[in-house]
């Protein structure tokens, strides 16, 4: 049987019929009987039930079976075929805009809504579905298969289209039959191969009766009446077994009997092309044959066929009447007799013609040769001389031969985002093995690019290194790998593989690289096979076009097949134009080279410690990818050429504002520009350089130096300069941004032993790490420091140098702190500054027009306001107000004025403009962008690119001029909250998905970031300069808050802006909406301490304002009236509490924020309580209140008015108490500045500046509350201790200052009235301690009052000795784990072995401290959590000093008046360098402590020749050798540690 349902049954013959009625299950003898009446296709569909009944004598169900199967056919053939996708789901660029069209035509009619209701979003899918494809109007054309052509690679793609089928034309021309075939190629191999064997011979015949050359294609669609599709539309059919349609054409023997020889000399081999089928992974082919009738074959002949016919009636093949066919049109036809003598008689003019036209096909004019050198060149470069540095490639390659291997260099200069290689052998023996050699890469899989939901583009690409190094990302499985990446075949691959790969392209190129970014290079060295075009095809439609996608291929056998897919999706013309074809690979690797920027394979040097140099080899530089190493020869591998062709537009772009690149030194060190001028600031550091490079002894292996600069005064130029003069002495690299500290510090130390024998011996590394924070540089140095203790790196040696340069607004304020540390670069010029500017502006003017080098002139005018102020007022002359470009420039000003260095992408700005540049060049792109910029645009617009990524931005030239530009721009009319909110709700650049990350980072600092000055800003704010500008320039909080509810809503309800939200509500005592923000924020982030304690801030500011109002308003304080006050402050102590809880359990930050708020609320709770008439106005109100507060007892007057307050109020003064307790210990252990913590977005709430004078003060105040009317009555003499309870004691002791350890120390600093207010507290206590049973707080209070007593009155009378201590000190738990920090601390104090205990006592004493030290080291850890390690500070309280007892304890503050002369950060430094210990003040007070250094551990001797190891305060000063040492014993809450270690001579 011939075609299936797919054609109409009106062309069946009577065989076909019978075949279709057994497939339906007709019995035989019902077959038969309509063979014999002659029942072909016509006849089959005018049968109706009465005629098979009455005439075939048929029963009723077969004749009712036959009926219903004949309608359900023509009913399927009827319905258009709605779910096929004849490409693949993908639409052309013709179907898109034949789309477009019908899309745009007015509809005539539309069904009412509810008519048509949608009941599942499937539903609606499949109906758009069915309307899209009810809309191509016209399917892809496509050519067949070179004619007659052996070892053609070709392929065809399944709905594609082929020319009508065609008559003889010129005779060597081919013409075209086509069969669908469908449901023949089903059937058995009997019937299968008779039918194809009819077919083709009957097809022969015609041709060689006519003499011309014939394709008979089956698989195509052969009738226009098949529903659905066209007229040789590309279908394809199953082939199981090739050599059934080989062995049809035995059937020449017996079809051409006396011409068999003729007609197997004529008839080719069938050929099997394979159909592409973009949604199908089965296997389909077209099967052709062609005819190729030589006159030298056919001559004077004619031909009679017998054709193979298989009869179903006899089932058995036979053969039909000799019959002469020859080719009528696009038919073959009988010779009907009255033709036959005519048909004979013109024989001779056939052959003729034949003759003719074979001579004729060799006389035609050679193909004209391509100048391919020249194409590659126009390709590769955009029309210009070279290719762009910054240009990305994407390759697509599949196995390279071993010669092409070799000529692979000009890809090793070329910027590879990834390399798609579908040859599984690649890193064992191809190309990523060549690559891998000299270059370094990522492998990955494309299962590695499916990006998880919850993370940005920006953490993907930062996860996969994508833009440091190559992604070579194995398609088709890799050999070598032991993970599941096995390679499989073409369908497997299509079946298993496909998705991955569209998501791979589409993320690639829809989300990661912005179009003209890159360019798609397809290498074809091996024969094409299917994922190479499916790639393709997904490249093409997400690149939206063939621009930026070329095509290599040496040999044109393998090009057909991808120019036969190709040209289908965008036409000949434009494959063969974006097409490099036969051109070899030595050719293509010697002309890219010659395009290229930089020279192929070129060698860079580092210097050694021997004064020579190393090379560096690339695939080690990019292993140390968060490094930019700059070499002794950095840029000496830039081309001759390019530097003649760019080095204006390089000194342009610097001059102009840009950042100044290590090209602009280059071309300045060779003279092919000018100089770079030297600031002072860049002489400043060359001498601190040069005096750090100095040999010292007591050098510290890393060492800062600080460059504080205005911003766009040019301290990033003046560190880069110090860099590129000190590379051929030290190894010198840039810091690249967003990379953890442990990173480049593990490829620092890379770096410096590079190539170097001896670790001890290397050249230091000079790291400039620039716009990064004071943490991130502690960090870094901690980690260097780290490094080089594991590196055993001897003492005095140095290794890295970290030269920071940060942004300040007061530049030269930080460089007086610490001027050995610290250079400023500001934007006033010194006199010699100033002469080198004009010098250097008189040169520029006459090689650039003013407006070309704007910054630098008003670099050299010294951004005076005035100058700046009449430059903008001059550049704004006519512009258009309300056109596109302003509002973008307003837009940028915006970001640029309150958020360092802040861009929009030109992505962006494209969008933003509604700019469709579709050209092919980048060039041309890039000069319609900045046409479309206008004149202001052009000036004030600085284009940049990415370091990394090569995405080009664009920001105003200077941070200045963008605040003058907005100022000016908005005018009076219009508000900057206005212009914020319009930027908020543009729909174009904040959906923009290129450069999305950057810029919602840079919109939301918009709103949330703060001003901070140890960030470099002017000043320190309570909001975002912007929100801060509304509230006192626009004066208007309504529209503060409204900006920021905005906002929320439009960071799809970030609980950060609610947060913010709160604060600027209850700033403006807005507390119901305060309190239902700051809920908002807590109910989506329920564990964040930060949030929580906002939360506690809203009623802690409301019950302020409450107690506020009964005071201005003389209320009466009734327990009804202030019931309202005191409900809330219990509801901020609530908060606080779960703020405590948060914080805790939170093992990545600390927040102490939550104790010193609930110690406040509590503190201002009690004076309220304290306050109220019931015991304000009665002779015993205070033991009334405290009666209250401290016992069962209520009062009838508060009794139903606290009803429901009781419970709490009663936990008051205990829950006040345990939070000082808590700070107090938490003081002790770092005792700094609590201002000095990390900035996060939700960390903002005011912060304690002097924790020590605060707990001071708060202790006081608390027990003050507690004890007033008893302190009263005991400074009178009205009472005495002995009449006091514990507790009554313990609160007057509060009110002296005391009560926890930290407060007593803090008498140290704090001496007014010192010495008699520690008297007193000590008269609080009993004679006889011991028997008092004290507890632990208590022992721990009365311990340190003595000792504090001590440091300040040496052999007071009232200072108990050392032994009563000790012995006080066995009343603590003896588990340890019961032991409080402090009182462990106090243990390790008081029993520090002294050089006349007998050995005995040495021993008891020494067991006592390391059991201590053991579990104050638990202790440490579990307050420490996982924070880093620059955060874990210890503090040291006391020294041993040379003294007995009590008197051998020195507290620090002792000693640190030593170093008062200097600036904070220069005594930081004197003692971190340990120049202030070789004081000799400190070696008469101090006592030098006899030990070793043992594998990198301190030890000192301990009973019985025990080795008690200590704590080095600063680990680097640990020689690595073993040594015996001296040292300075510190105490910490850590435990012992060592200071000054000296090794012994």
């Amino acid at each position: 049987m011939a075609e299936a349902s797919e054609q109409s049954p009106k062309n069946w013959d009577e065989s076909e019929v019978s075949t279709w009625l057994k497939s339906i299950g007709v019995k035989k003898q019902y077959i038969e009987k309509l063979y014999e009446e002659e029942v072909d296709g016509q006849i089959l569909l005018a049968l109706n039930e009465d005629f098979l009944k009455t005439k075939i004598c048929m029963k009723a169900g077969p004749a009712l079976l036959i009926i219903q199967k004949r309608d359900e056919l023509l009913n399927s053939l009827e319905k258009p075929l709605e779910k096929k996708k004849p490409t693949g789901g993908k639409t052309t660029e013709l179907e898109q805009k034949n789309q477009k069209q019908k899309s745009d035509l007015p509809v005539a009619s539309e069904d009412p809504p509810e008519q048509t209701p949608v009941k599942h979003p499937d539903v609606l899918e499949e109906r758009q579905t069915a309307q899209k494809q009810c809309m191509l109007t016209s399917k892809e054309d496509c050519k067949p298969r070179s004619f007659d052509q052996e070892g053609i690679d070709f392929i065809y793609v399944k709905h594609r289209v082929l020319q009508p089928e065609s008559g003889a034309f010129d005779l060597i021309s081919p013409c075209h039959e086509f069969k669908s075939f469908a449901l023949a190629a089903t059937l058995d191999r009997t019937r299968l191969q008779a039918k194809f064997a009819k077919e083709v011979l009957k097809f022969a015949a015609g041709c060689m009766n006519v003499r011309s050359n014939g394709t008979i294609h089956f698989g195509v669609m052969d009738s226009k009446e098949d529903a659905g599709y066209v007229h040789g539309e590309i279908i394809g059919i199953p082939v199981k077994e090739k050599d059934i349609y080989v062995d049809a054409l035995d059937h020449i023997d017996k079809t051409f009997s006396a011409d068999k020889e003729h007609a197997r000399n004529c008839v080719r081999p069938p050929r099997f092309i394979e159909v592409m089928d973009r949604e199908n992974t089965e296997k389909t082919y077209v099967v052709e044959v062609d005819i190729v009738p030589s006159i030298s074959i056919v001559k004077s002949k004619v031909y009679a066929v017998r054709l193979p016919n298989f009869k179903e009636t006899t089932n058995k093949l036979e053969f039909e009447k000799e019959v002469i066919l020859r080719r009528v049109g696009s038919k073959t036809e009988p010779v009907i007799d009255k033709d036959l003598s005519d048909f004979y008689a013109r024989v001779k003019d056939r052959d003729a013609q034949r003759e003719d036209a074979e001579k004729n096909q060799f006389l035609r004019a050679p193909e004209i040769c391509q100048d391919l050198g020249r194409k590659l060149t126009m390709l590769m470069t955009n029309g210009k001389k070279f290719i762009e540095k910054e240009k990305w490639f994407i390759l697509i390659t599949d196995t390279l031969k071993r010669d092409d291997l070799s000529n692979t260099d000009w890809l090793l200069n070329m910027n590879l985002f990834c390399v798609f290689d579908f040859d599984p052998d690649s890193k064992l023996s191809g190309l990523c093995s060549r690559y891998l050699q000299h270059r370094a890469a990522n492998m990955h899989s494309l299962q590695s690019y499916k990006i998880p939901s919850d993370m940005s583009i920006k953490e993907f690409t930062t996860q996969l290194h994508l833009f440091e190094q190559t992604s070579w990302i194995f398609c088709n499985g890799r050999s070598d790998f032991k993970g599941n990446e096995t390679p499989c075949d073409e369908m497997t691959w299509i079946r298993t593989k496909m998705t991955f790969l569209r998501e791979c392209v589409s993320l690639i190129c829809k989300q990661i690289l912005p179009k003209g970014t890159f360019q798609v290079i397809f290498l074809l060295t091996s024969p094409v096979e299917k994922p190479l075009l499916h790639t393709f095809n997904e490249f093409f439609t997400d690149m939206e076009g063939h621009e930026d996608i070329l095509c290599f291929c040496e040999l044109e056998k393998n090009f057909q097949k991808w120019q036969s897919f190709t040209e289908g999706s965008c036409g000949k013309e434009t494959v063969n134009n974006y097409s490099i074809v036969g051109m070899k690979m030595s050719h293509v690797n010697a002309s890219v080279q010659k395009i290229q920027p930089v020279k192929a394979c070129a060698r860079k040097h580092l210097p050694v410690f021997v004064k020579g140099t190393c090379i560096l080899e690339t695939h080690i530089e990019e292993q140390m990818c968060s490094l930019e190493i700059v070499t002794v020869d950095h840029c000496d591998e830039t081309t001759e050429d390019f530097i003649e062709e760019e080095k204006a537009n390089i000194e342009g772009q610097f001059y102009h504002g840009g950042r100044v690149t290590w090209l602009n030194f280059w071309l300045a060190e060779h003279k092919y520009v000018g100089e770079v001028i030297e600031r002072d600031a860049y002489h400043d550091i060359f001498k601190l350089l040069n005096e750090t490079l100095k040999c010292n002894a007591n050098q510290t292996p890393v060492n800062n130096i600080n460059i504080y600069h205005h911003p766009g005064s040019g301290g990033s130029t003046v560190a880069r300069q110090v860099l590129w003069n000190y590379r051929k002495d030290l190894r010198c690299a840039v810091v690249k941004p967003s990379y953890p500290a442990a990173n480049v510090a593990q490829h620092a130390v890379e770096l410096r032993e590079y190539e170097e024998k001896d670790p001890q011996r290397c050249v230091p590394v000079l790291l400039l790490i620039e716009d990064s924070d004071k943490d991130y540089l502690d960090d870094l140095r901690n980690e260097l420091e780290v490094a080089i203790n594991v590196k055993r790196i001897q003492h005095g040696t140095l290794c890295f140098i970290l030269m920071s340069c940060r942004r300040s607004h007061d530049p030269e304020a930080r460089c007086k702190e610490s001027p050995l540390q610290n250079v400023s670069v500001t934007h006033h010029l010194s006199l010699e500054e100033k002469r080198k500017f004009a010098e250097k502006k008189h040169m520029l003017e006459k090689q650039f027009e003013p407006e070309f080098i704007l910054t630098f002139v008003l670099m050299s005018k010294e951004f005076n306001e005035d100058y700046v102020q009449q430059f903008v007022t001059h550049l704004l002359q006519g512009i258009n107000l309300h056109s596109a470009v302003t509002r973008l420039i307003q837009y940028v000003a915006l970001l640029n004025t309150y958020i360092p260095n802040s861009f929009i992408s030109r992505s962006h700005c494209e969008a933003f403009l509604a700019l469709t540049i579709h050209m092919d060049m980048e060039r041309f792109r890039q000069h319609e962008f900045e046409r479309s910029l206008g004149d202001q645009g052009k000036l004030v617009f600085l284009h940049l690119r990415d370091e990394k990524t090569h995405i080009d931005s664009i920001r105003i030239i200077h941070p200045i001029v963008a605040m003058e530009i907005l100022k000016q721009l908005l005018g009076d009319q219009q508000t900057q909250s206005k212009l914020a909110l319009s930027l908020l709700y543009d729909d174009v650049l904040f959906e923009h998905r290129f450069g999305r990350d950057d810029y919602m980072s840079f919109l939301r600092a918009l709103f949330i970031r703060r001003f901070r000055i140890s960030k470099g800003d002017p000043y320190d704010s309570l909001f975002s300069p912007l929100i801060e500008h509304v509230l006192k320039k626009e004066k208007s909080p309504d529209k503060a808050i409204e900006l920021l509810k905005e906002a929320f809503q439009r960071f799809v309800k970030d609980p950060i802006f609610a947060q913010q939200l709160a604060r600027l509500l209850y700033t403006y005592e807005k507390f119901e909406e305060a309190k239902h923000w700051a809920e908002t924020a807590a109910k989506q982030l329920p564990n964040n301490s930060y949030i929580l304690d906002t939360k506690g801030r809203v009623y802690s500011k409301w019950f302020q304002a409450k107690c506020k109002a009964l005071d201005n308003d003389n209320v009466q304080k009734t327990p009804q009236n202030i019931a309202d006050a005191v409900e809330t402050a219990l509801k901020a102590l609530e908060c606080f509490q779960e703020c405590q809880r948060a914080a805790d359990a939170d093992m990545q930050n600390i927040n102490s924020s939550g104790y010193f708020a609930e110690a406040e609320v509590g503190c201002s709770l009690i004076k309220l309580i304290s306050s109220m008439q019931v015991f304000a106005n009665r002779v015993d109100g205070h033991s009334e209140c405290m009666k209250y507060l401290l016992t069962e007892y209520i009062p009838e007057e508060v009794k139903d008015a606290w009803a429901p307050f009781h419970c709490r109020l009663k936990k008051l003064h205990q829950t006040t108490q345990e939070a000082l307790e808590w700070i107090s210990e938490d003081l002790s252990f770092f005792q700094t500045d609590i201002a000095d913590v990390e900035e996060t977005p939700e960390n903002i709430e005011e912060k304690i500046r002097n924790p020590l004078t605060w707990l001071a003060k708060k202790s006081s105040e608390y027990g003050k509350y507690f004890s007033e009317a008893d302190y009263s009555a005991l400074v009178q003499g009205e009472s005495t201790p002995a009449n006091l309870t514990p507790f009554q004691k313990r609160m007057i002791i509060y009110h002296f200052g005391g009560g926890n350890i930290t407060s007593m120390l803090s008498k140290l600093t704090d001496q007014k009235n010192a010495v008699s207010l520690l008297e007193s507290m000590l008269s609080l206590y009993p004679r006889n301690p011991i028997k008092a049973k004290f507890s632990q707080r208590d022992i721990v209070n009365y311990i340190v009052a003595h000792i504090t007593l001590n440091c300040l009155s040496p052999h007071h009378q009232k200072v108990a000795p050392s032994k009563a201590l000790q012995e006080l000190c066995f009343q603590f738990p003896s588990d340890k784990k019961k032991c409080s920090p402090n009182a462990l601390f106090l243990l390790t104090l008081l029993f520090w072995p002294e050089d006349d205990d007998t050995d005995h006592v040495k021993e008891t004493k020494y067991e006592i401290v390391q059991s201590a030290v053991e579990h104050l080291e638990k202790n440490y850890w579990t307050k420490m959590k996982d924070v880093p390690q620059r955060k874990r500070r210890i503090y040291t309280h006391f020294f041993l000093g040379n003294g007995k007892g009590l008197d051998k304890f020195v507290h620090k503050r002792k000693f640190e008046g030593i170093t008062k002369e200097y600036s904070f950060f220069e005594k930081r430094m004197k003692w971190f360098k340990g120049e202030a210990w070789k004081r000799p003040e400190i070696a008469t007070m101090l006592k030098s402590v006899s030990g070793w250094t043992e594998g990198g551990t301190v030890y000192l001797e301990g009973p019985k020749k025990k080795k008690f190891s200590i704590i080095p305060l600063h680990v680097p000063s640990v020689r690595h050798s073993n040594e015996n040492i001296t040292f300075y014993l510190g105490f910490t809450l850590r435990g012992p540690v060592a200071c000054n270690i000296i090794v012994k001579s």
